[in-house]
């Protein structure tokens, strides 16, 4: 069992940055995939980025390539998303996700989900 907590999400104005981070608990000895996911009124659940173990593989949705950033700490268990250049469509509810082995794009492949974070973006 992983357990993970996500934390700094908060209002931001459009064009402005913020960072999220995921701390993992638990069975974290063995290696595996960790992915962000978002979520905003109406809409179905969206892959935003993910990374594997290595931290050399990432993958992006083509809407937040070249504005974030997904990245991971072993050492301290954690993954962080970096966003940049946020848009009012970036709004949502973001989750943390991990599962055992590789990463992947599909929400469904993973076990593990944090409570998410809001992230607000307004002027």
């Amino acid at each position: 069992q992983i357990h993970l907590q996500e934390s700094g999400g908060g209002l931001v104005q459009p064009g402005g940055s913020l960072e999220l981070s995921c701390v993992a608990s638990g069975r974290t000895s063995s290696a595996f995939g960790m992915g962000w996911f978002r979520q905003s009124p109406g809409k179905e659940r969206e892959f935003v980025a993910a990374i594997r173990w290595s931290g050399l593989t990432t993958y992006y949705a083509p809407a937040v390539k070249g504005r974030f950033i997904i990245s991971r700490d072993n050492g301290r268990n954690t993954a962080f998303l970096q966003m940049n250049g946020l848009k009012p469509e970036d709004a949502a509810v973001y989750y943390c996700a991990a599962k055992e082995g590789g990463a992947t794009t599909n929400g469904e492949d993973y076990e593990y989900w944090g409570q998410g974070t809001q992230v607000i973006v307004s002027s």
